[in-house]
């Protein structure tokens, strides 16, 4: 019963409907363990013929063995009321044994095929969707769903079942007093409603009071939040606002808890109202002689019984209503159209030799709302808070940013700011075998964006990119990443050890591919310096590690990898100039061969170059060598002058 309210609290105003298609959809997910389901149903048949018998044998014992003074049925019948609940648990057992293996399996299913899809979503849609969002779907909206087929419909089948038996058996008894046991539940009804909605009120807002709170220890308790904090000095700041926030989750529960204990004890009262009748009329039979005292014990045992099957019945709309909101979430997720799509005879690369060409390439990072999540109003969740800190409507102040730019949508562009609707536009260069092409420009000219279109992270609005005279549209998605090394600004580290983290590019790498790659990279010695070596953990996101070996062991990995097109972006930026030196001496000896995109900030790798792209706007403004980009005086020239110039080469 608590769980039904509770349900009933969660779902608030929503009513999802509940169309065929769907609930088709629903029961494929329960069609592989139909073995399953067909136990449970004959266990809860079995349940609610052994929860019959009990008030029947007191019955006899009442009226027939105690007045004749029979020990022998005596006996027997009190070894069948041992027997019962025994008999009864191994049931449930059982019963609990199938349902788990159907529920759990289904969180399975949904969860495996939640998880696939998601590796399929291109990097648009991870940059545009919140982390949480994802993480309640694979939590909260799959164990909501298989709520449906492993618990909403067994009681809803169980109450039936049980209601419908023992409305035979008490109208077989006395029919007038099951009429009048029955018309007690409208009153039931009418008060639940009314409770529930005022305890349901409640329990939202403390949902959303512990969301705040939630939200508020995701921020400042991660290794980025901490060390802000610590930063800037606000632990007491800190420490007072979460009181604040956690006495608002306290007060709210007290609330609750209380509301909630007088809702029930209401509804304790409001059966009892039917017993009292039903106890009040059966003794006056019995006095008149037309109803034994056995049989109103009897009959007032399955009242009880009645009115739990019959609440059960009357909160399993919202119940399952509830999950079926949780299975349209799954199934939205599992239904977005992907963007980054492989044809059906893709070709598999081989022997790639790496001549890499952009056509005309333009790329726009404008969102199709199709491939995206809707918003979801979860009560609890912290996807529902908006500004963490300072408490304000995140939304609402975004709505008002936005139009603050529409209404300055005439106003005169700076030519010196990089913001603008395309990201890139009209790129065309050719990357010959064995060449470095580095990428140079203003922070926010579009050089990373044109890195990540090179794996297909995103593809071009318009334009064809090609590798070896091939479309990337026409290859697949496997071959294309097998011959392509990327090294990104933000350098990631799985929180594991430095050896699972290298061996991510080459899961079957030898201890000796694995020395070799970090030698070249310049971190070998780092690493056998440190207690645990290669199996040393480097924290999350690799925090145990500065920023330089961080960059050197993300090298160490695409080295592993062994592409045939490297991509750096800024790969050296975070290194000394020692450490560097050494690196760009094995750089030297990684890129032979390769065709290399590089995206740096240092004189020396320029230097190097075969051809330097220089950008601005998301436009390739000029192109050359240093010397030739030098003699025209242009932004390169420019560049040069403030960045550049007092770099030892």
């Amino acid at each position: 019963m608590h769980g039904t309210w509770f349900q009933y609290m969660r779902s608030g105003d929503q009513k999802p409907k509940v169309t065929k298609e769907l609930l088709l959809r629903v029961l494929n997910y329960a069609r592989p363990y139909w073995w399953h389901i067909s136990g449970m149903l004959i266990t809860i048949l079995l349940s609610a013929a052994l929860t019959l018998v009990s008030p029947l044998i007191f019955r006899q014992m009442i009226d027939t063995v105690l007045p004749s003074k029979d020990l022998n049925q005596l006996t027997i019948l009190a070894i069948a009321l041992l027997l019962v609940p025994i008999l009864n648990g191994g049931i449930g057992v059982i019963q609990r044994r199938l349902n788990s293996a159907v529920g759990e399996g289904v969180i399975y299913d949904l969860r495996s095929g939640l998880f696939a899809r998601l590796q399929r979503m291109s990097l648009r849609f991870f940059t545009n969707t919140k982390t949480g969002e994802l993480m309640s779907r694979l939590n909260s909206d799959v164990v909501g769903a298989q709520n449906a087929i492993s618990n909403t419909i067994v009681n809803i089948v169980t109450n039936l079942v049980e209601a419908i038996a023992i409305l035979v058996v008490m109208l077989t008894l006395q029919w007038k007093l099951t009429v009048l046991s029955v018309l007690v539940l409208p009153i039931f009804i009418i008060v639940a409603q009314r409770l529930g909605v005022l305890l349901r009120d409640i329990a939202r807002e403390g949902m959303d009071l512990n969301a705040q709170m939630n939200a508020h220890m995701n921020e400042t308790l991660n290794i980025g939040g901490a060390l802000l904090v610590k930063l800037f000095g606000r632990s007491k700041e800190e420490e007072a606002r979460f009181r604040q926030r956690a006495a608002g989750v306290r007060d709210i529960g007290i609330r609750r808890a209380v509301i909630g204990s007088t809702f029930f004890v209401i509804l304790g009262l409001v059966s009892a109202v039917g017993t009292a009748l039903v106890y009040g009329l059966g003794g006056y039979y019995v006095i008149q002689g037309s109803f034994t005292i056995g049989t109103i014990v009897a009959f007032g045992s399955y009242l009880g019984s009645l009115y739990g099957a019959l609440q059960g019945l009357a909160g399993a709309p919202v119940e399952f209503s509830t999950s079926m909101v949780s299975f349209e979430r799954v199934f939205e997720l599992i239904d977005l159209p992907q963007d980054i799509t492989e044809k059906e005879n893709a070709i598999d690369l081989q022997n790639v030799k790496g001549e890499l060409e952009f056509d005309n390439v333009t790329f726009n990072y404008k969102v199709d709302d199709s491939i995206l999540l809707s918003e979801v109003k979860r009560y609890g969740s912290m996807d529902n808070v908006g500004a963490v800190l300072s408490g304000g409507n995140g939304q609402s102040s975004a709505i008002k940013r936005r139009e603050e730019r529409a209404a300055s949508d005439s106003a005169e562009v700076d030519p010196t700011s990089q913001a603008r609707a395309v990201a890139l536009e009209g790129i065309s260069f050719k990357a010959p075998t064995g060449s470095l092409v580095a990428l140079v420009g203003p922070s926010g000219a579009g050089k990373t964006t044109i890195t990540y279109l090179i794996p297909r992270l995103y593809d071009p609005t318009s334009g064809v990119i090609r590798l070896d005279g091939y479309d990337l549209h026409d290859v697949t998605l496997d071959s294309l990443s097998s011959v392509i090394g990327m090294v990104t600004q933000e350098t990631y580290l799985f929180h594991d050890t430095i050896r699972t983290n290298l061996t991510y590019a080459k899961i079957d790498a030898t201890q000796e591919e694995i020395e070799s790659a970090a030698r070249a990279a310049n971190i070998h010695n780092f690493i056998m310096d440190l207690p645990d070596g290669y199996d040393t953990i480097v924290g999350e996101r690799g925090y145990r590690l500065s920023g330089g070996e961080k960059q050197r062991i993300a090298l160490a990995r695409v080295i592993l990898k062994n592409p045939r097109i490297l991509v750096l972006d800024e790969a050296t930026s975070s290194l000394d100039s020692e450490s560097e030196s050494l690196i760009q001496d094995a750089l030297k000896r990684v890129m032979a061969g390769r065709t290399n995109i590089v995206i740096a900030h240092r004189l020396s790798t320029i230097l190097a170059a075969d051809l330097i792209l220089v950008m601005d706007r998301g436009r390739i403004v000029e192109r050359g060598t240093h010397d030739e980009l030098i003699a025209t005086g242009g932004l390169y020239a420019q560049l040069y002058e403030t960045q550049f110039r007092g770099e030892r080469v």
